[in-house]
């Protein structure tokens, strides 16, 4: 293989299409707001790729975002830059607490965005559109609550606006497009998790050893605990089903997510509606399968870290090429499934900044609002509790229609931060608008009226 790209000829591979920009002098100029876990993960290997510079890294706290890149092993001279016109002449990286000042520059192409934190993120996205940016968006939390309004302010923009390659929702929109443009019906799309029903109390006092992990290796890997918690307690397999569910127009399940019980063989028999044998209300749903079985314990060749979709053999014909090809297919013969068994998280984002960078494609955005996450308590919630958002002590995320969240009034997980409620709420009870103290001025409140009024029925908030 040749490390030089060939003039001339117009090859479709993105890592061909990288090393033509490199050739060119024409780089992707990227800059990226959050350098945790999600952050560190990309920059480990954005700075192995050709045609990408990292222009510049904005952190609430500068000096953790370069305790992270030497930890990474980034050189010290690639992040020692004093101001973004010196990383541009340097190609190096500048390291600031300025988001605004990132996102304003000429001197950026691409906002990558990785807070995690839902409120902050979608002040930074609107932002970002005003200042005709392409946005990828790692925080998938505000994609669960507002994910339609963003993709289509991102439009009248003029910007791309994706979701990031590397988590999730992003694998399965890949599967989902891989299935329809070969032309199959969809039956069910998602992903896998480790799930007991009474995780979705966890905190993050609670979370190494429901996880897997010991303490020490957790602040080894620099672990955030209630980011962690938000994976297993629920919360971010209904953002990720919702996302899911907004970007391809699959449908999620009235009562939220079933966790049914499989390893990958088991998908096809699965993820078929329930008329077939399976464990789905009709075809075209989103799902979530867990490794554990009924009584914990550990199901072999699991999907956990992985994602799926399902497909149906819907004539004769297809269905007996299952049957010539060895397809692992359910008893029928007329379900089988594509899966990969792991995601990468940061570390396969390269894709997504190649796309949007080069082909000008996103790697999965909303299309429609079909699928909502609403806050639910965790305990029993007095009148004046304060509400610390996904994967923290008070509340966990289930996913619903949005149609019927938004009837219903309930408050979406993507705003229950640092949120007083007003009055009391039962355990495992959703939370409703009408029991807290909603702050109304903030992007993240407009976008979510935006995002509502998509439904076609211009449902706002109220508050009787």
């Amino acid at each position: 293989m040749h490390d030089h790209y060939y003039d001339g000829l117009a090859p479709m591979n993105l890592f061909t299409k990288l090393q033509g920009r490199a050739a060119a002098g024409t780089l992707i100029r990227v800059g990226m707001i959050g350098a945790g876990k999600f952050g560190s993960m990309f920059l480990a290997q954005a700075i192995k790729l050709p045609g990408i510079h990292i222009v510049a890294i904005c952190d609430l706290d500068v000096a953790r975002a370069q305790s992270n890149l030497a930890y990474i092993g980034w050189p010290q001279d690639r992040y020692a830059a004093t101001s973004l016109d010196e990383a541009r002449k340097n190609h190096s990286t500048f390291i600031t607490d300025n988001a605004q000042l990132v996102i304003e520059t000429p001197l950026i192409d691409i906002i990558v965005e990785c807070t995690g934190n839902p409120v902050a993120a979608v002040a930074h996205l609107v932002a970002a559109f005003a200042a005709q940016k392409h946005v990828i968006s790692a925080t998938v939390e505000a994609d669960a609550f507002c994910g339609p309004g963003l993709a289509a302010a991102a439009q009248e923009a003029g910007v791309i606006y994706s979701m990031a390659f590397g988590d999730q929702p992003a694998l399965v929109c890949d599967l989902v497009d891989w299935a329809r443009s070969c032309g199959f019906s969809v039956a069910a799309a998602g992903r896998g998790h480790k799930w007991r029903p009474e995780y979705r109390f966890s905190t993050p006092e609670t979370i190494w050893d429901y996880w897997g992990l010991s303490k020490e290796q957790a602040e080894r890997g620099r672990l955030n605990p209630k980011m962690f918690n938000a994976f297993l307690d629920g919360s971010k397999p209904a953002i990720e089903s919702a996302a899911i569910a907004n970007a391809t127009g699959l449908q999620v399940p009235v009562d939220g997510l079933a966790y049914p019980s499989g390893g990958v063989d088991d998908i096809p028999n699965l993820m078929r509606p329930r008329a077939d044998g399976g464990r789905l209300d009709h075809t075209g749903m989103v799902e979530v399968i867990s490794c554990l079985d009924e009584n914990g314990a550990q199901i072999g060749n699991d999907i956990r870290k992985g994602v799926w979709v399902c497909i149906e053999a819907d004539t004769d014909y297809i269905k007996n090429c299952f049957e010539e090809y060895k397809v692992v297919t359910d008893s029928t013969g007329r379900y089988m499934s594509l899966y990969k068994k792991w995601h990468l998280i940061g570390l396969e984002l390269g894709i997504s900044v190649a796309s949007v960078g080069v082909r000008g494609e996103a790697t999965g955005v909303a299309t429609c609002f079909n699928a909502d996450v609403s806050a639910f308590a965790k305990q029993d919630l007095a009148a004046g509790s304060w509400l610390d958002g996904e994967g923290g002590f008070t509340v966990y995320g289930g996913v619903r229609p949005a149609a019927h969240s938004v009837a219903k009034n309930y408050l979406p997980l993507g705003l229950a931060h640092q949120v007083k409620l007003i009055k009391p709420v039962k355990k495992d009870q959703p939370i409703t608008l009408q029991d807290v103290e909603l702050e109304t001025t903030s992007p993240a409140y407009a976008m979510r009226q935006k995002t509502i009024a998509m439904l076609g029925n211009n449902i706002a908030y109220t508050k009787s």
